[in-house]
């Protein structure tokens, strides 16, 4: 019987539901305690005993896909990115890794847009005021007077524009890619390398993939170039940031606040600095949260796995 580990945590919960479709394949399932994610040491523990994964963002290094191969076939990561799975050594060992792209663009582009109305009419803040018995006005901004830059123009990146032109905002935007003209045109971005677009934007979105291009690319230097007022926003990945970095330019008031969805430990850390500022927002790596777009990458993670194993399925048999 072919044996699946189960780490997904946004499956987990509902493992009641999902567990009897997967032994109707005839799968078996090892399903460890996850908080967030397995790390390396855990991967390996489980070594050899499992022949497909349903995971999160599990740290399948190469050290770890070499000790689960040759048994380990394929890898069915929950969501759309795969950068906690070394592709180059799973594809070298036959390993097939499967996701589900653009799968949460439209939950991801929503909290970004949340977060800038949030700190440009100063909702949170005021509400603590006024429940703390005083009646303080705190001063607010429009969005159609401000700019709007977005750091990787892929389908979030374009979701968050769209909306952001609603609001009448300028819209500036930089990428490592060329993107299509029609889309720049249509939305009125003005596409521009990226100093450009730290020295001119009062909000900045990360949006970009974690590659080698992108890791740490928010750091020392280029926060430095940003606005004093400007606000950092990342539903990315949370390496795109060197977070001390962050952290010392938010204390010395060298940017305006910070919204962060994603770290780079996960879950944050007791002892992290960024708990305990008033100009930072924070939440636990949730901004896909949506429950028809967790539904879809339910079904088709399954289908992934599936198909990985090389198990035949009716599509629409669950």
């Amino acid at each position: 019987m072919p044996t699946v580990l189960f780490t997904a945590p946004y499956m987990i919960p509902y493992l009641d539901r999902f567990s009897p479709i997967l032994e109707a394949y005839g799968l078996g399932l090892i399903v460890p305690q996850v908080q967030e994610r397995l790390d390396e040491a855990e991967i390996l523990s489980y070594a050899g005993q499992f022949d497909g994964t349903i995971c999160g963002d599990d740290k399948y290094t190469p050290r770890a896909l070499r000790a689960c191969a040759p048994r380990l076939k394929a890898i069915s990561k929950w969501g759309t990115g795969i950068d906690s799975i070394d592709r180059e050594t799973a594809e070298s060992l036959g390993i097939k890794v499967f996701r589900t792209p653009n799968a949460f663009t439209l939950p991801v582009a929503d909290t970004v847009m949340g977060y800038i109305l949030a700190f440009a009419r100063r909702q949170p803040w005021m509400d603590r005021v006024v429940k703390s018995g005083q009646w303080t006005k705190l001063p607010g901004r429009s969005l159609s007077e401000c700019t709007l830059g977005v750091i990787g123009v892929g389908n979030i990146g374009k979701a968050v524009l769209r909306r952001a032109r609603a609001f009448g905002m300028r819209l500036l935007g930089t990428d490592i890619v060329e993107i299509a003209p029609e889309f720049v045109l249509e939305n009125g971005v003005e596409m521009t390398p990226l100093d450009d677009l730290l020295a001119q934007a009062d909000f900045i979105s990360l949006n970009c993939d974690l590659n080698p291009t992108s890791y740490h690319l928010i750091n020392r230097e280029t926060l430095a170039k940003m606005k004093s007022l400007a606000i950092l926003i990342n539903t990315a990945r949370g390496l795109v940031i060197d977070e001390p970095s962050l952290v010392q330019a938010l204390q010395a008031g060298q940017i305006g606040g910070a919204a962060l969805d994603v770290f780079e430990d996960e879950p944050l850390p007791a002892d992290s600095s960024l708990l305990r500022m008033d100009n930072v927002m924070l939440a636990p790596h949730n901004a896909n949260s949506s429950p028809a777009a967790w539904e879809r990458v339910h079904r088709n993670t399954i289908h992934n796995l599936l198909r990985g194993l090389g198990i035949p399925y009716e599509i629409d048999q669950f």
